[in-house]
């Protein structure tokens, strides 16, 4: 589908495969919410929010299950728990109180600027693939360095939202690029489904939900100490684990 028209700071333009004949991947494609952004706390507030205010409960694990979701299936869960408003509005409600949070205070996931700024320097575009809508991840990337993504796919410009692979299909279509010598950056359960099943090399890095353990799947428990070296390594079709062992 065509993409609107926006007024994000996207990036000059760049060659379309910066690394052709190197070890670079061809393109990182970037989650947005609790990847790129802690924004994970503030949905989670708008959800409770929104529950309690028609008198219903909202606890904990169920805010862990909307990590990742589009909106529209999201907004039916808080339907299902008693908001008694078309789902259409639920997510009008929640992305509303989502961007006047992101407004008052916004916190850049540990070692996310830093990675992305190595990244820019060496020539390897970004996308930023997000299941928020345009209106919030505006919100977001206003506030952060200009000309950062080339290229943004937000949840309301797909027909099928992850755990689906349209939305990094459609990240790589638009850069021009092959998924398969990608990077994908996720925290989700669904988000890393999608990179996966769309075929992009995938880096999960635990934030709020645990990232378990599977085939093809590298993981980390920060970006802080993530550099070019190791998204080398991804695209290759090294497996990394650099997540911490618990403590015996």
């Amino acid at each position: 589908m065509p993409l609107p028209e926006t007024s994000l700071p996207l990036a000059p333009d760049r060659p379309v495969d910066p690394a052709p004949g190197t070890d670079l991947p061809a393109a990182v494609l970037w989650d947005m919410d609790g990847t790129l952004v802690d924004t994970e706390p503030a949905w989670m507030a708008a959800e409770a929010s929104l529950v309690e205010e028609f008198g219903g409960v909202w606890t904990h694990e169920d805010a862990l299950q909307m990590i990742g979701m589009p909106l529209l299936p999201a907004a039916a869960i808080l339907q299902a728990h008693g908001v008694d408003l078309p789902v259409d509005v639920i997510g009008e409600r929640l992305v509303a109180s989502v961007v006047d949070a992101v407004g008052r205070h916004l916190a850049w996931q540990p070692g996310a600027l830093e990675l992305l700024a190595a990244l820019r320097d060496a020539g390897v575009p970004c996308a930023l693939v997000t299941m928020s809508y345009r209106e919030f991840a505006e919100a977001v990337l206003t506030q952060g360095p200009p000309g950062t993504f080339d290229v943004v796919v937000t949840g309301d410009e797909v027909t099928h939202g992850k755990p689906h692979p349209e939305p990094y299909l459609r990240a790589a279509e638009l850069l021009g690029v092959d998924v398969a010598r990608c990077v994908a950056i996720e925290d989700s359960p669904p988000g890393i489904a999608s990179a996966l099943a769309a075929g992009a090399r995938t880096l999960g890095v635990q934030h709020i939900a645990p990232v378990e353990a599977q085939p093809g799947l590298s993981r980390a428990g920060t970006l802080a100490g993530v550099g070019l070296d190791e998204l080398r390594a991804i695209v290759r079709g090294d497996v990394l684990d650099l997540l911490e062992a618990p403590a015996a």
